[in-house]
C-alpha cells in the first residue's frame, strides 16, 4: 500500500470506527447467546445420551450425530432462506444464534456425555452408600469433578464459535466482518482491512480464552486440585462426596 493509500485508509478507519464498535458488539452479543444456547443443548443432550431409556439414549444420539454431520453454514442457510417457505421467519441474528447454539451443542453434547463418564465409578458407588438419589448424586457428586474436566473441551468450543460468527455477515447481519468489509470497499486496502480484521478476531479469542483458563483453575481448585506446567494437575483429595453426604438424603 502506498504512503497515499495509506493515509485514505487510515482517515477512513478513523471515520469507520462507530460502526466497527457496533460489529464488534454484535459478534460478542451473538458469541454470548450462541454460547449460552450451545451450554443448555449440550447439557440437554448429553445427560439424555447417558439415559437407561433406550428410545431416550438413541433420540439424542440421533439429534447429536445429525447436527454434527451437516455443515453449520447449510445448517444457517436453511434457517435463513428454507424455514420461512415452512411459514417460519426468523431475525437474521436468530438465525445464527439457533444454527450456532444447536451446532456446537451438539459438540459440547460429547463433552459433556465423556466427562460425565470419565468420573471414577468409586464416587458414585459412595454417594449411593450415603443413601443420595439419582438427582442428588448427579448434582452434588458427579457433575462437580465432570466440570473441571468439561471447560478445556468447552473453551476450545467457545473460541470456535467465535470464529464461526463471519457467518453472520452472509444472511445480512451487520456484525465486525460486515463493518471491516464495508471499509476494504470504500477504501480498497484488501489486505490493511482483513489484517485489521485477523488481529480483532486474536484479540477476542485471547480474552475468551484468558477466561475460561481462570474457570477451570477455579474448578480444579474446588476440587483440591493443584496445576502444574501446562495446566495438569493431580488431585490431592476429591471432597465432593463428604460435602455431598453433610448435605442430606437423596433426591
Amino acid at each position: 500500500m502506498t504512503d497515499s493509500g495509506t493515509a485514505v485508509f487510515l482517515s477512513e478507519l478513523g471515520r469507520a470506527l462507530p460502526a466497527i464498535g457496533e460489529g464488534l458488539l454484535v459478534t460478542l452479543e451473538a458469541t454470548a447467546l450462541g454460547a449460552a444456547l450451545a451450554l443448555l443443548v449440550a447439557f440437554a443432550l448429553g445427560l439424555a445420551s447417558r439415559s437407561r431409556l433406550l428410545v431416550v439414549r438413541g433420540a439424542a444420539r440421533a439429534v447429536v450425530e445429525f447436527l454434527r454431520g451437516t455443515s453449520l453454514y447449510v445448517q444457517l442457510f436453511w434457517l435463513f432462506f428454507a424455514l420461512p417457505m415452512l411459514g417460519f421467519r426468523l431475525d437474521p441474528m436468530a438465525c445464527g444464534v439457533l444454527a450456532f447454539g444447536l451446532n456446537y451443542g451438539a459438540y459440547g453434547a460429547e463433552v459433556v456425555r465423556g466427562a460425565i463418564a470419565a468420573v471414577p465409578a468409586a464416587q458414585t458407588e459412595a454417594a449411593i452408600a450415603l443413601g443420595m438419589g439419582p438427582v442428588l448424586r448427579l448434582r452434588r457428586v458427579v457433575l462437580p469433578q465432570a466440570y473441571a474436566l468439561m471447560v478445556p473441551p468447552f473453551k476450545n468450543l467457545l473460541i470456535q464459535l467465535l470464529k464461526a460468527t463471519p457467518l453472520l455477515s452472509l444472511v445480512t447481519v451487520a456484525d465486525l466482518t460486515f463493518r471491516i468489509d464495508q471499509l476494504r470497499s470504500a477504501t480498497g486496502g484488501t489486505a490493511a482491512a482483513y489484517l485489521l480484521l485477523l488481529l480483532l478476531y486474536f484479540a477476542l479469542a485471547a480474552l475468551l480464552g484468558a477466561g475460561m483458563n481462570a474457570l477451570e483453575r477455579r474448578a480444579k481448585a474446588r476440587l483440591g486440585v493443584v496445576s502444574g506446567p501446562g495446566g495438569r494437575g493431580g488431585p490431592r483429595a476429591v471432597r465432593a462426596v463428604p460435602r455431598a453426604g453433610r448435605a442430606g438424603g437423596g433426591a
